[in-house]
């Protein structure tokens, strides 16, 4: 999986091809097509690569029972370091200037990483609002919310803007208090 993403984002979508990247592994088309039976396939199975460990992460940090005010910070903290690291960057860069072209890398990327990223975050904010922790809303929408609130620090460092950890960190900070004011309960 790590060269066939080294691959994608060295090369882009459109650029990286099923023989190219049989050939930096070293193996036949036939042995890679035997698992992959189209370039659409490999990338959602490097994009389920690349997600796993951060799914697992948010997982515990969203766990029932949780302080809400501490897991919506430390959520805020490890999205924007997902998305704001290189390998993070690089990607919203290939999807954004390739899903024009290729519409189908769009829902395969939306599928694997923002899709089970707010479900999970909606589930917890659910569980806060039965709680009466947070205010009664639609779970889906409060978590597309606080997601669109970190997704500003990507957006300028997709642009070339340099933050630094603790920018970035003051940055969450800074979120987490906005949304956790929007949503608390009257």
């Amino acid at each position: 999986m790590a060269i066939a993403k080294r691959v994608f984002l060295d090369q882009g979508y459109s650029g990286a091809s099923m023989s190219a990247i049989s050939a930096e592994l070293g193996g036949s088309k036939g042995t890679l097509w035997n698992y992959f039976p189209s370039k659409e396939e490999l990338f959602a199975a490097v994009l389920d690569d690349a997600t796993r460990e951060y799914r697992g992460q948010l997982a515990d940090v969203l766990k029932p029972g949780e302080d809400v005010r501490a897991a919506v910070l430390q959520f805020c903290r490890g999205f924007i370091a997902k998305i704001s690291s290189p390998d993070g960057l690089r990607l919203h860069r290939l999807i954004a200037s390739e899903v024009s072209r290729f519409p189908e890398i769009g829902d395969i990327f939306y599928r694997r990483a923002p899709m089970p990223t707010q479900q999970l975050l909606a589930g917890f904010l659910e569980r806060a609002m039965d709680a009466g922790t947070l205010r009664r809303a639609d779970p889906l929408f409060a978590a597309r919310v606080l997601a669109s609130l970190c997704l500003g620090v990507q957006q300028r460092m997709i642009w070339g803007q340099e933050l630094s950890a603790a920018e970035r960190d003051h940055e969450a900070t800074q979120m987490a208090e906005v949304f956790l004011r929007a949503f608390a309960p009257a």
